[in-house]
């Protein structure tokens, strides 16, 4: 189709990337009266870099001085616990442990400790003595660490739907399935335009944060002075079984690249050993590798030499999107007026998009947007039920308001069908839309019971056929044709 032919729609402010950096940036938005439109090429927001990383709230001391991973780190960390209460979104402060696995690495450790405190985080060392009585799976060989209580964790793509829901809810607009496929400007009039496979939307700002593709939108633009260089890291997940072997999230010292094989409670309960950090050139390279396993797992069991890796339930990999500048890039562009890059958001970008999204209304104000705040803007979204950590009397009140609580349909992780509509009309469209959200599919099993099930469900919510239902989008049917007689009906007792 040629552009000529496609609709023209315009909105005030446009955000291209629903990740953790352009959700935040809604929100942020939404407090203010304005237009605002976000562009996600994937079929739910969250599901890039977002999506694979590791859900660490980082505490602060690692970042060098004088970066902007420093100046928002540490702010972010201190706005998590409140920007999750108002989200209902899990958050679990439990504490952040680098370690040092000989005496030379301690001092490394005890400089870190001097950073952190010139910076004002919650800081302290601990002894070999001190850190064994605090998580006992640790190494005996350990010779000491840092110890950070304010870090901790959070689900990635939990936070990111939850906060392009309340951006909704205060008014935003957004579109998934929406890859910008062209971008120009126009001097004369001043407008953006981005161009999608549906349609063209004029904008007066434009808030790149496009992720792994932030360089190739700048550069649609006009703006070739910074490139990603997309680095990979591989990452395991281990079953609840192992889930209290150790509380806090275990770092060793970092290397020259990346922070280093971490050993990771996750919010939602598991474990979870990585990542692996290798430059790569395919930004969509998502594979896992023997070798990157053998590294991580040796590398975790320097920390915690009891893991098991029959115990690994599910392994993934992400791509983050580091800079050549080896640093965040949170700048108005200085040849388009009112585009606003937030570029390189690698590690510790999660624990920062707070901290960068409150910066946002200042910049796009500096670039001449008139901001008005509304006097009725909701920062509370309305709660998510958890089913399985009600009591058994909310349980029971529960089910008589609604029976499809009563029915399990993920067993591994006890969620309902309940949990799984609620997420279906919150946004989910895919599998592992449900998975993401409500952790149906997300077990030991991995799915492999109640995937037919939630596609029933799914298939009854949207009015769909179930050859239509994917596992993430378009050329994931999860159902052929010929098969369709196996699926067919609702869910038993529905």
């Amino acid at each position: 189709m040629d552009g000529t032919e496609k609709k023209v729609s315009s909105a005030q402010v446009v955000i291209v990337g629903g990740g953790i950096i352009g959700t935040a940036a809604a929100r942020e938005l939404s407090r203010y009266k304005l237009d605002v439109l976000l562009l996600e090429k994937e079929p739910e927001v969250g599901w890039g870099t977002t999506k694979a990383n590791s859900g660490i709230v980082h505490g602060g001391f690692h970042e060098e001085e004088g970066t902007l991973k420093a100046k928002y780190c540490f702010p972010g960390n201190q706005m998590y616990p409140k920007l999750c209460e108002e989200l209902n979104v899990c958050f679990v402060q439990n504490g952040i442990l680098m370690v040092g696995r000989t005496p030379e690495e301690m001092e490394t450790v005890r400089q870190y400790y001097e950073r952190g405190k010139r910076r004002g985080v919650n800081v302290k060392l601990l002894s070999r003595e001190e850190l064994l009585r605090q998580e006992p799976s640790l190494s005996p060989e350990i010779a000491g660490g840092l110890y950070a209580p304010e870090g901790g964790a959070v689900m990635p793509f939990e936070l990111a739907a939850a906060l392009m829901e309340n951006a909704a809810q205060n008014g935003a607009r957004y579109k998934v399935n929406a890859e910008v496929i062209n971008a120009w400007y126009d001097r004369d009039s001043g407008k953006k335009y981005l161009e999608t496979g549906e349609e063209i939307i004029a904008a007066d700002y434009i808030v790149n944060a496009a992720g792994l593709f932030s360089d190739d939108l700048a550069r649609m633009f006009g703006d070739d002075y910074f490139s990603i260089r997309p680095r990979k890291g591989e990452e395991y997940i281990f079953d609840l079984s192992v889930k209290d072997l150790v509380k806090s999230t275990i770092f060793p010292v970092p290397g020259q690249v990346s922070k280093g094989i971490l050993v990771i409670p996750t919010a939602a309960g598991n474990l979870m050993m990585g990542p692996t950090g290798d430059d790569v050139e395919d930004k969509e390279d998502l594979g896992t590798s023997l070798d990157g396993f053998q590294r991580v797992l040796a590398g975790a069991r320097s920390l915690v030499p009891s893991l098991d890796p029959r115990k690994i339930i599910a392994q993934f990999a992400g791509v983050r999107a580091a800079s050549d500048r080896g640093d965040f890039i949170v700048e108005l562009s200085p040849n388009v007026p009112g585009l606003l890059h937030l570029a390189g958001i690698e590690s510790p970008g999660l624990t920062a998009a707070p901290a960068i999204a409150a910066d946002v209304p200042r910049l796009l104000a500096e670039a001449g947007l008139e901001l008005e705040a509304k006097e009725d803007f909701q920062p509370r979204r309305e709660g998510v039920v958890r089913f399985s950590t009600l009591s058994r009397a909310e349980q029971d009140e529960l089910i008589r308001k609604d029976p499809s609580f009563g029915r399990i349909i993920c067993r591994c992780e006890s969620i309902t069908e309940g949990e799984i509509v609620d997420a279906i009309r919150r946004g989910a469209r895919t599998l592992d839309g449900i998975k993401f959200r409500a952790r149906a599919g997300a077990g030991r099993c991995q799915g492999g019971f109640c995937q037919p099930l939630i596609a029933q469900i799914i298939s009854r919510e949207l009015g769909i056929p179930v050859t239509e239902v994917t596992k993430a989008g378009p050329g994931s049917e999860v159902v052929i044709s010929k098969a369709k007689e196996l699926y067919h009906g609702e869910v038993q007792g529905a």
